[in-house]
């Protein structure tokens, strides 16, 4: 683990900076580029209830008082009652490449596992993006599958590769609050 990394509720004070990493192909990277998005999405969320809803959710990575980026996770139903969590992952082009991705989502996982009544968490990222497979291979995820043609970006439909962790994986089964 990196010694500082933790994980953050968001503050009024990261609401800019989101929405401007939304709106710059280069700051949220080639595998979240979307388009161009409308503005104030993120104030108007951060209004409602501060990003942290039941459905859906964003904490932001910080390194002592630095800010990172972002992770966000949403529920995904598995049963007419059950339902695991999936996450992402955003962090700004200075803090890549330098394993602060894989420690916050080893954070994540232990987060959720702690406060939520889950037994799965997952992630999916495309299938040339090697930096976030290897992040997520070394936060303790597990390659679970190839899903062709799941999304679209960039005017291409992409494959994506699912990754898992259920809650005995957890590295020492350690569920204790992350951060």
């Amino acid at each position: 683990m990196i010694e500082g990394l933790r994980l953050r509720p968001v503050a009024e004070s990261d609401l800019d900076s989101l929405d401007a990493m939304f709106n710059d192909p280069a700051a949220i990277g080639e595998f979240n580029w979307g388009g161009f998005v409308g503005g104030g999405q993120w104030r108007r969320r951060f209004a409602e209830n501060g990003l942290l809803s039941d459905d859906k959710s964003v904490l932001m990575v910080a390194l002592d008082d630095e800010t990172l980026g972002f992770v966000s996770w949403f529920r995904v139903m598995t049963g007419n009652v059950t339902y695991c969590l999936e996450f992402g992952i955003s962090l700004w082009p200075d803090a890549r490449g330098k394993g602060y991705g894989a420690a916050a989502q080893h954070l994540l996982a232990r987060y959720l596992f702690a406060h939520a009544p889950i037994n799965r968490v997952q992630a999916v990222t495309e299938v040339d993006n090697l930096a976030e497979q290897r992040a997520l291979e070394k936060a303790g995820f597990t390659r679970e599958a190839v899903m062709k043609g799941r999304t679209f970006r960039d005017g291409a439909w992409r494959d994506e590769v699912l990754y898992r962790m259920v809650r005995t994986e957890l590295t020492g089964g350690d569920t204790t609050p992350a951060g």
